[in-house]
């Protein structure tokens, strides 16, 4: 009788842990940032900014806003595919324009043609993991430093040109016990999620604590469901980060 309640608890205590819903996990990763929202105006242009975790499937020769072609088929489809669904009166303009591989300064390579020349009115970027990733793998001698300095940099002079624009910023994230984040990652890529926060911070723009997002995920499913690969999300953890994106907007 007594092994047959533990096993049941047992049982009860994971269905609980699975049942965990993904708005659920997004509300209680928000924590201090849940307060600070962007506002969705009638006629906005938003824009999603990064490398392939927002590139993830789309078409870079597609102008159109709106479409799969131009948006993909990650978190910024379905992050667009809510917006418009649920805005439907106010005639928002939605763009990606991700590219696999970038770090910061790549962003500021093209910056005049893929984000200036849009004219955002709201300007999410999620950048980061390459800048510390690609010095293990590529060779990059880029330092957290580099990272800080390329990003206030960017976002300066995004200010001086589009003083209005409303920033929305991601933090970098990786998941360990997977294809290819392990320990040697640590401290040091840390660092980079800290300094996203900084920035989101000093530039007063809604923060999205990806990390925190994931990392409470893992009590519904393991690393492997939420990441391909520890960095690159899943379908599932597509939703998790559209859901911890539509969570800064009002």
């Amino acid at each position: 009788m007594a092994n047959s309640r533990r096993n049941f608890l047992k049982t009860a205590s994971v269905g609980a842990i699975a049942a965990i819903s993904i708005p659920e996990i997004v509300s209680a990763s928000a924590g201090a940032y849940a307060a600070k929202k962007v506002a969705i105006e009638a006629n906005d242009i938003i824009l999603f900014q990064g490398d392939s975790i927002t590139d993830w499937g789309r078409d870079r020769k597609a102008t159109e806003p709106n479409t799969t072609n131009m948006l993909g088929t990650g978190y910024a489809l379905l992050t667009a595919a809510e917006l418009m669904a649920k805005h439907a009166d106010k005639n928002l303009k939605l763009f990606n324009r991700g590219i696999g591989g970038n770090k910061v300064y790549q962003l500021a390579e093209r910056w005049d043609t893929d984000t200036l020349a849009i004219k955002p009115n709201i300007l999410s970027i999620h950048i980061g993991v390459n800048d510390f990733w690609h010095t293990l793998t590529s060779g990059y001698k880029g330092t957290i430093d580099t990272y800080i300095t390329d990003y206030r940099k960017l976002l300066d002079r995004t200010k001086r040109e589009l003083p209005n624009v409303k920033l929305i910023i991601g933090e970098p994230f990786a998941l360990q016990g997977t294809k290819s984040v392990n320990s040697s990652w640590y401290p040091t890529f840390d660092l980079f999620r800290k300094a996203a926060r900084d920035i989101a911070e000093q530039y007063n723009a809604p923060f999205i604590p990806y990390q925190t997002i994931f990392d409470k995920a893992l009590k519904a499913a393991p690393a492997t469901y939420w990441t391909l690969d520890g960095v690159h999300p899943s379908i599932a953890g597509e939703k998790l980060m559209s859901e911890g994106w539509l969570a800064t907007v009002k």
